[in-house]
């Protein structure tokens, strides 16, 4: 597969990169005949051009620099319209739980590719430990996908991600002060890393914004609170993943290594697209990439002196974004660590988190009225509800509970 190397990519002019109306609004995707991974690097890409807009907004707020500020301005408006396109090429007869099952299934199997080419031991923890809530959300999803539309969750997933349960969504419920991490070293850490920890971030941040902005829209009451209980996880995942981050990079640093990643993504969906019309998409967008990342570069050597390529460090990054089936790697994660919870900035089991642990007096709020996704289960039919009863489930849920019964942390006030 070819490698991403972005000092000899080709970009293409900015004044070349604004495009009309017809152009932004392409053809959507036949939903019945589309590539499940289609799918999933498209709900990426838009997630990674919102946080691209999301996060340029902030620099032109914070940058004192009025140079700074109109480039800001330029390349955020064509990322705006990259960001269009790409989620306008969803169909709109996709229905809101379909398109769910789609962006979970990106979190499942862009979390497991990411994991497994983490050179960063503790980074590549974090990825897997969310991995498994990920995955369990894709389940209970799929149960409500059974129960309000009568639909088979196969049909999107394809075979290709596994559907059943992970860490319970009804345990993963934790107190703030438990999302907080390590960040790495901006100056140490492997330009890997960076690129990792700028897609997560921009993909959770994108599903915790999707779920909030939709879960309303249905008028049964079961599917509203599936999505408000894990809109609240994903932005658990969001803390999370942010603050892996080294808060000491500048603005410009940030912006340049995002614009970077945009490249990088594009140029790693240009490589394994099977649809020839979204697949120049994704070239055409490398390019204009590429040379919004070299603008960021000028800006950093002519404001803050340094060079890009002492902050890239390397002149290759490998290997490239893949979506695939990771099945056995899922399923070697669950045996290892399902039991696996967050104290002190580690990761440790749950018999051995303190009976001061903060979240256990948060879930026995959260959960005092009952949980939407263990409700959800039995509303759906056999086939995915016996799925719920398997032996690691069961066991790790009497644990959760045992503990939260024993613990004697002071429930939060409200």
């Amino acid at each position: 597969m070819a490698q991403f190397r972005p000092f000899d990519m080709e970009g293409m002019p900015i004044e070349e990169q604004p495009m009309n109306w017809k152009d932004m609004v392409p053809p959507p995707y036949d939903k019945k005949a589309v590539d499940a991974y289609t799918r999933t690097r498209i709900i990426l890409m838009n997630g990674i051009e919102n946080n691209a807009v999301i996060t340029s907004h902030a620099i032109e707020r914070m940058h004192p620099d009025p140079e700074v500020k109109k480039a800001m301005a330029l390349m955020r408006r064509i990322d705006s319209q990259q960001q269009e396109l790409v989620n306008w090429l969803n169909p709109a007869d996709q229905s809101i739980i379909e398109t769910t099952l789609g962006y979970e299934q990106v979190a499942v199997d862009l979390t497991a590719n990411l994991a497994q080419n983490e050179p960063d031991p503790y980074v590549k923890q974090t990825l897997d430990f969310a991995l498994l809530e990920d995955f369990d959300h894709l389940y209970r999803y799929s149960c409500l996908y059974d129960c309000i539309e009568g639909g088979d969750p196969e049909v999107i997933v394809q075979g290709k991600t596994e559907v059943k349960p992970g860490r319970p969504t009804s345990i993963e419920h934790r107190h703030p002060f438990d999302s907080m991490r390590k960040h790495y070293d901006k100056d140490t850490a492997d330009i890997k890393t960076k690129m990792n920890y700028i897609t997560i971030t921009a993909a959770e941040q994108q599903t915790m914004l999707y779920y909030r902005s939709h879960g309303f829209m249905y008028p049964d009451e079961i599917a509203r609170q599936l999505y408000a209980e894990i809109a609240e996880i994903e932005e658990q995942h969001v803390t999370q993943y942010g603050l892996l981050g080294d808060p000491n990079e500048t603005m410009l640093e940030k912006m340049a290594m995002m614009e970077l990643n945009e490249a990088y993504l594009y140029h790693s969906c240009a490589e394994t697209e099977s649809d020839p019309r979204i697949k120049g998409i994704w070239e055409m967008f490398a390019k204009m990439e590429v040379t919004h990342f070299n603008e960021c570069a000028r800006l950093i050597k002519k404001i803050e002196g340094r060079d890009i390529q002492d902050l890239v460090k390397a002149d290759v990054i490998e290997p490239l974004v893949v979506f695939e089936q990771n099945k056995d790697y899922v399923n070697s994660v669950i045996d290892a660590q399902l039991d696996l919870a967050p104290n002190n900035m580690e990761y440790v089991r749950m018999r051995d988190l303190p009976d001061s642990w903060a979240s256990f007096g948060y879930l026995r709020v959260m959960n005092a009225k009952g949980v939407p996704s263990e409700e959800i289960v039995g509303k759906a039919g056999p086939n995915l509800a016996e799925r719920d009863q398997a032996e690691n489930i069961r066991r790790v849920k009497q644990e959760m509970a045992r503990r939260v019964e024993k613990g004697m942390a002071a429930v939060p006030a409200r």
